[in-house]
């Protein structure tokens, strides 16, 4: 198996919590996994991986700024490099959840291939959130044969 980069950016915890859940469904399925805050990612992670998973809160029906802050700062330097590199994405939110289609538009421009539907989490990862988000973890990892 290859390697998972999750790039995410959270406020409460949810977020993370549920980074580090997809996290665990990608190392289950045997992938190596690199976990980052969209501030702490630069563009070689995005350039050095095998698929990326991408994940934000829900900030005025739009991804939080550390993970808009990777987007901009990764553009460039990885144009015409990351073309169909496979990505997945999730959402943390508090009753909206409409930042995925900002993270789904920006994506296109980087030319990313979408390889899992979005999971979106209500508040932090409990129940069926954990399953689909382990899920997405497991097909990320597929994605990297």
């Amino acid at each position: 198996m290859g390697k998972v980069l999750i790039v995410y950016c959270s406020m409460s915890g949810n977020t993370k919590a549920a980074a580090e859940t997809v996290a665990e469904g990608a190392r289950s399925a045997g992938a190596e996994v690199v976990i980052k805050s969209g501030t702490e990612a630069m563009p070689a992670d995005l350039l050095d991986c095998d698929t990326i998973a991408l994940g934000s809160y829900d900030a005025f029906s739009y991804m939080g700024g550390g993970l808009k802050d990777f987007f901009d700062r990764a553009f460039y330097p990885t144009q015409g490099q990351v073309t169909d590199k496979p990505y997945g994405a999730f959402v943390t939110h508090g009753g909206g959840g409409r930042a995925i289609q900002s993270i789904e538009s920006i994506v296109q421009s980087f030319k990313l291939k979408k390889v899992a539907d979005p999971v979106l989490v209500k508040g932090m990862p409990e129940g069926q959130a954990i399953i689909n988000l382990k899920v997405l973890g497991g097909h990320l990892a597929a994605s990297t044969k």
